[in-house]
């Protein structure tokens, strides 16, 4: 694949160490150096003056590696510079010639080419009016992040094009999920037959029981399920902080993983005990939050800029001047995005979130107000006033009793988008999303009407507004239509491919595309996930991560990092990490029991008399 490249060199020196390293966010820029004893530094080495064969080879290649992910930013007369998106500090040294170095850090890092040629496929654009159109025998080029070309007969533009056949398949949008607790992985199978009440005993409260490693680990198996299930991008809604070790934990994970996400940090609701009677920690800003949220927020994007920060925020029994000094300080530092949780019912209150941040002057379109179950008049009116999104996560609505997912309410639907909310109650498939979604409004909608003794002529909510909700609605929620949700030239590469010729998608996708996959697909069918022009699963299974330990000023305890890990070794992680968090909950008496469900009714301030 490189060797053309490396006929056409022409070598004058021999390298003799070269040093590539990241950390962060930050490149770290390497000498290219070759042996000179007379080097008044000591050293041995000079840095040569003038490269020029590292030039012409790394002007060939505009990325190295899906793992980890690691881009060659620049090259100076004295440097060759090293971004690595899923690394946060690795230094690797070779001692060899300047080809043969050049050929280690490519076999190192498992190398993929400049660009990729999706050939000979159907693939599922969007019209200005947001209807999908499959064009089939159709291409799709990708050149490092993004689609740019997308045509009948494209060519390879390079010797070292990535050609994929995708006769018999179906190129999609990625997924976006727009509400998801990523670091919840290791409590899954817990919820099944919960209420919220029970779940915020054996779930959301579980994170007094991690380590920062668990959160690693937890965070690192959300994100690849979400990815195995072509979820591209995501919004996490991060609240697990119980200290300040645990977000940066929680991010390195998701970088690791390849995926792309807004990290919304979330100051918690932290337990101060468990027994002898359950109590929480009333301080939820304590001056390390808001430090951290200052840090984060500065140094992000991470990942060569897939991991973007955001803010989750339910705490707005606060002082209004808490809350206004927030949001602000956060919207100076950049924050992508701000997401808070809102339903109105007998557990979670019928004060008026949406109201209250319209009266605080903090509602506005980089907001993303999750549930937004049982809405008002005056809330409706004011996010269409306001453009801030809703995410509607119908599995745990429907199960946790928030009442009937919005998502196609008439006066907000163009507002709305999807998301799993917790991968630990039900799966991350966001195609179960939609089709759960979709069939429990068709299915309101009958009763509706056969309680007045009518029936519908026409079927009036279709496949294509469910999957609009996944794609291109979820992308605007998160301010990124111009980015992602659809395929298109200039914009990312976040792509799914489906086997279209799988037992369940055969003759659907000949039919209607998007039906195919809303209502006959699964995981099993996602042949191929492409992130930001890099493969992360390829032919039904997910790619190996590179995991690393080190993340700003956290070191982590991970087995020996940065180590290459299949997913089995990552699911072998996590059933260890189970098992020391179970171990943990039972010492710290922070298990199931009728004493703790009746101390978490009383938390919530639900009247007795209201409950069954």
């Amino acid at each position: 694949m490189i060797f053309p490249v490396f006929t056409a060199a022409v070598w004058i020196t021999t390298v003799d160490q070269a040093t590539l390293g990241v950390k962060g966010s930050r490149v770290v820029q390497s000498g290219i150096k070759d042996k000179d004893p007379s080097n008044a530094d000591g050293t041995g080495f000079r840095e040569l003056s003038s490269p020029s064969h590292v030039t012409q080879v790394m002007n060939h290649f505009s990325n190295v590696p899906s793992v980890p992910d690691t881009r060659f930013q620049s090259i100076s007369k004295t440097s060759l510079t090293v971004y690595t998106m899923d690394s946060n500090y690795s230094t690797s040294t070779y001692d060899a010639s300047s080809v043969l170095c050049l050929l280690l850090v490519v076999f190192r890092y498992g190398s993929i080419p400049a660009s990729i040629l999706l050939k000979n496929g159907t693939i599922l654009i969007t019209s200005d009016e947001d209807q999908f159109i499959p064009l089939r025998g159709h291409s799709l080029l990708i050149e490092g992040k993004k689609i740019v070309q997308i045509g009948q007969n494209i060519d390879a533009p390079s010797p070292s094009t990535e050609i994929i056949d995708c006769t018999g398949k179906l190129i999609s949008p990625g997924f976006i999920d727009t509400h998801h607790h990523l670091w919840q992985t290791q409590t899954k199978g817990k919820h099944a037959d919960e209420t919220l009440m029970q779940y915020m005993i054996s779930g959301n409260w579980q994170c007094y029981n991690y380590t920062p490693e668990d959160v690693f680990w937890g965070q690192l198996g959300g994100c690849l399920e979400a990815l195995d299930a072509g979820t591209t991008a995501i919004v996490d809604h991060s609240h697990m902080n119980k200290t300040p070790n645990s977000s940066p934990s929680a991010i390195a994970a998701t970088v690791a993983s390849g995926i792309r996400s807004v990290f919304a940090y979330s100051p918690t609701l932290r337990i101060a005990t468990w027994k002898p009677s359950l109590t929480l920690d009333d301080s939820v800003l304590p001056e390390w939050v808001l430090n951290q949220v200052q840090e984060l927020a500065t140094l992000a994007p991470f990942g060569d800029g897939r991991v973007q920060f955001g803010l989750g925020f339910d705490g707005y029994f606060l002082p209004k001047e808490d809350v206004v000094n927030l949001f602000n300080r956060c919207r100076q530092a950049g924050t992508k995005l701000i997401t808070s949780h809102y339903t109105r019912n007998i557990i979670l209150g019928t004060d008026s979130i949406i109201e209250l941040l319209d009266s605080y002057g903090l509602l506005g379109p980089d907001v993303i107000i999750s549930h937004s179950t049982n809405l008002t008049a005056a809330d409706v009116a004011k996010l269409n006033k306001t453009g801030a999104s809703i995410a509607c996560a119908p599995e745990v609505e429907i199960q946790m009793a928030f009442g009937n997912p919005v998502c196609f309410q008439k006066e907000i639907k163009h507002l709305c988008s999807l998301g799993i909310d917790s991968h630990s109650i039900n799966s991350a498939s966001l195609i179960s999303q939609m089709r759960i979604c979709l069939q429990a409004e068709r299915g309101r909608r009958n009763t509706l009407l056969s309680n007045r003794n009518k029936v519908m002529k026409t079927l009036n909510t279709s496949v294509h507004d469910v999957f609009r909700l996944g794609t291109i609605q979820g992308a605007r929620a998160m301010n990124m239509q111009d980015e992602i949700g659809s395929l298109a030239d200039g914009k990312l590469a976040d792509i799914v491919i489906f086997d279209a010729h799988s037992p369940a998608m055969i003759c659907a996708v000949e039919e209607d595309p998007v039906a195919a996959i809303v209502l006959h697909s699964s995981v099993r069918d996602i042949d191929t996930v492409i992130i930001d022009g890099v493969i992360r699963k390829r032919a039904g299974r997910l790619l190996p991560v590179t995991v690393v330990g080190e993340f700003m000023d956290l070191s982590l305890d991970l087995g020996g990092t940065p180590r290459h890990m299949e997913w089995s070794e990552i699911a072998a992680e996590l059933l260890k990490s189970k098992e020391r968090i179970n171990e943990r909950a039972v010492q710290n008496g922070a298990v199931d029991s009728p004493q703790l469900l009746e101390e978490t009714i009383d938390i919530f301030q639900v009247p007795r008399e209201l409950i069954i």
